[in-house]
């Protein structure tokens, strides 16, 4: 499976983004879906999943609120929608695939995920 992030962008705080994460190549139906995001000078960090079923969801705490995810598997697609941006969310953000052992599992952390798309810039401007 390819993964294709789009939709990042310059924003000024408080606005909103969304994120889109494609695949090609493989059907997403069995694979939970990460966002992860990645600033300068810091570690990539998890920031949101979603299970293969779509029915489990989890956040990092410091987006929790703001940002949504969601999946519609009949365009393959996963969606991250983030609202009330801050400058603090600033970072390249990238999606990945993960096997979960149940279709209701989702867990944040990078070592479950092994195919990465390119990702995609964003940017809050304070």
């Amino acid at each position: 499976v390819q993964l294709v992030e789009s939709g990042g962008g310059l924003v000024q705080a408080g606005g909103s983004l969304r994120l889109s994460c494609t695949a090609s190549g493989s059907t997403l139906d069995y694979y939970a879906i990460g966002w992860f995001r990645q600033a300068p000078g810091k570690e990539r960090e998890g920031v949101s999943c979603i299970s293969s079923s779509g029915g489990r969801t989890s956040y990092t705490d410091s987006v929790k609120g703001r940002f949504t995810i969601s999946r519609d598997n009949a365009k393959n697609t996963v969606y991250l929608q983030m609202d009330s941006l801050k400058p603090e969310d600033t970072a390249v953000y990238y999606c990945a695939t993960a096997l979960m052992a149940f279709p209701t599992s989702c867990l944040i952390g990078r070592e479950f995920y092994d195919t990465w798309g390119q990702g995609t810039q964003v940017t809050v401007s304070s």
